[in-house]
């Protein structure tokens, strides 16, 4: 566990209330996600498909734990700015290159609170008819107020918080902590 010095220094002197997960729990609950994600799909075409920019640390520790032949490739899509509430309008800044017919696509997110943007996501790749269409996240805060797409892997259940680290981000900070923590 870190200090509070060590917190601080590499938050930069900001911060943060609680430390929710941290490290040691994310690497053992990664480590238990890629041999989920390993046993769902024993064979076909996997491609990973990260949901970027808050998905990149998990997708990159989880992405080393499946053990069988992958692809990985990137969304963009943006809803949040720099709110701490999502504005509920997705923004797709960047669209997958890979070829998506046919194989098993696994969509990787940090988080998951309203579900706007998986919503439109799904829909999206759906239509480019995948040989099936999946969410692992990372983290599920179950805050939605309308139907949601399933989540098939999830990693913990999320506290009502507004969390930072391991890739999640306040307008663009935080995202190198290696520890999940609730920002004040």
């Amino acid at each position: 566990m870190l200090s509070t010095p060590e917190v601080l220094r590499r938050t930069g002197g900001k911060p943060v209330k609680s430390i929710v997960y941290d490290e040691a729990t994310i690497a053992g609950r990664v480590e238990e996600l890629g041999a989920e994600i390993t046993r769902a799909y024993p064979d076909g075409e996997l491609l990973i498909l990260g949901l970027l920019k808050g998905s990149f640390i998990f997708l990159s520790d989880l992405v080393r734990t499946i053990e069988r032949p992958i692809q990985v490739d990137f969304l963009v899509a943006s809803s949040y700015g720099d709110g701490k509430v999502s504005s509920g309008k997705v923004r797709l800044l960047y669209d997958p290159e890979t070829r998506l017919e046919g194989k098993h696509i696994l969509l990787v997110e940090d988080i998951i609170d309203t579900g706007k943007t998986l919503r439109k996501l799904m829909v999206l790749l759906a239509e480019r008819s995948p040989g099936s269409l999946a969410i692992c996240a990372l983290l599920d805060k179950q805050v939605a107020v309308e139907p949601r797409p399933e989540l098939r892997f999830v990693g913990f259940q999320a506290p009502p918080a507004f969390l930072v680290g391991y890739g999640l981000d306040h307008a663009e900070n935080y995202r190198h902590l290696p520890f999940i923590a609730d920002l004040e």
